[in-house]
């Protein structure tokens, strides 16, 4: 009896045993699948990631959106950007003074086919993969971006002040191609680069732009430099950003930049007292001073300062007489933005004596944007300080209201002695 049960709880054991060694088989199996599943899912992600915005498309389908990244200008006027699955439309609107044509791009993600309705626009392949600029107010927009390494040609050496720009020259690894009406075709067609970008005047006999076109070379019309506002100007680096794939990092570039910027005018909004300013120098015979609605004057609004021409509505620099100035600003607070040879006051009256004889430089209220200079004179407050107006505000605020920046030391600008 006892072996008879023995036997039975034997059998029993064996068919559990077996149960639990299936059931345990069978939940590794699945759990394997669902790895695999897994592994495979990701590699389709991995594979659809590397799709978008960054390499050329293996797998193209009309379908997938290749721009998840997207930009929108909110103080730039002078360019629009529209995304459509597989390119981008950029349209600069007004690429110089009283210009009455507008440059279309369409930039074409790579691996991925041309859209056929685009035929006055240039095609340009994106990412872009090497880039030539013609001026040094688009090497910061390649610094901030990250994407130096694409720079290969500049139209001068002798401006420069970026630095990793500078170490780039010492190391040979950039071509000079001149500009303007001297352009070096030949040698831009032997570089071959993915994009110039440039700027334009409206002059084809000073531009280079046309005779790029000419030649076939990619060719954008950069027109940073007609923005009203500091901001405006900045914002342009989105611009660069569309050709790169890069607008992610713009926004968040540019919206740090918007934000300081912001924050310090609002400080400098709120003073009661606004000194008295004037801008500019004479120069053989005409002093041109910055227009009422022109950046510059949005800078000294901003910065908590009364321009003494704010209620003129040009926003391009005005030329005027020596006496016209003296009789608006013979008592003015602050002189700033002379000419950028002037280091010291005595530049200034061994330029003119005349000059003797207003308020600003007799009390030595004389205030210069050229304290970062290279060896031969390049000013980097014309390239990085384009893309950093929040720290030329900065300057602005520290020069009329220094108790709201306590403190700080000056940048881009000094004070003339």
């Amino acid at each position: 009896m006892r072996n008879l049960e023995r036997k039975k709880i034997g059998s029993i054991c064996l068919l559990f045993g077996k149960t639990m060694l299936l059931f345990l088989l069978n939940s590794a199996c699945q759990q394997k699948t669902q790895e695999v599943n897994i592994s495979e899912n990701k590699h389709q992600t991995t594979n659809v990631s590397k799709n978008i915005g960054k390499d050329c498309v293996t797998n193209y389908h009309p379908d997938t959106d290749y721009f998840p990244d997207q930009i929108d200008s909110d103080y730039a006027t002078g360019f629009t950007v529209e995304y459509r699955n597989h390119y981008k439309v950029v349209t600069v609107k007004n690429p110089w003074k009283d210009a009455d044509v507008q440059f279309q791009y369409v930039l074409v993600q790579c691996g991925t086919p041309i859209p056929k309705d685009y035929k006055k626009a240039q095609i340009i392949t994106v990412p872009v993969q090497t880039v030539v600029t013609m001026s040094t107010t688009h090497l910061p927009h390649l610094q901030k971006l990250g994407i130096l390494e694409k720079l290969v040609g500049v139209s001068s050496f002798k401006n420069i002040n970026t630095s990793e720009v500078r170490k780039k020259i010492e190391r040979r690894e950039l071509k000079e191609v001149g500009n303007n009406a001297s352009v070096n075709v030949e040698q831009l067609l032997e570089l071959n680069p993915d994009l110039i970008m440039t700027y334009g005047s409206g002059n084809p006999e000073f531009d280079s732009h046309p005779k790029l076109l000419e030649a076939g070379l990619p060719v954008v019309i950069n027109a940073e430099y007609l923005e009203s506002s500091p901001l405006g100007r900045t914002e342009w680096i989105k611009f660069t950003a569309t050709f790169f794939n890069r607008e992610a990092k713009a926004e968040e570039v540019f919206s740090a930049i918007a934000t300081e910027y912001e924050r310090i005018a609002s400080l400098a909004r709120k003073v009661e007292n606004k000194p008295t300013v004037f801008t500019g120098f004479s120069f053989k015979g005409t002093w041109y001073v910055a227009g009422g609605k022109s950046y510059f004057a949005q800078y000294l609004a901003d910065a908590g300062a009364n321009y003494l021409w704010s209620d003129n509505n040009s926003k391009a620099s005005l030329p005027v007489d020596f006496e016209s100035v003296f009789q608006r600003a013979a008592e003015a607070e602050f002189w700033l933005n002379g000419s950028q040879s002037w280091s010291s006051l005595n530049d200034i009256l061994m330029s003119d004596d005349r000059y003797k004889n207003f308020a600003a430089l007799q009390t030595g209220q004389v205030f210069n944007n050229n304290a970062i200079l290279n060896e031969t004179g390049g000013n980097d407050y014309w390239e990085s300080g384009i893309a950093n107006p929040h720290i030329v505000l900065s300057d602005l605020i520290t020069i009329f209201h220094p108790q709201l920046l306590p403190d700080r030391e000056l940048v881009y600008y000094r004070q003339l002695n």
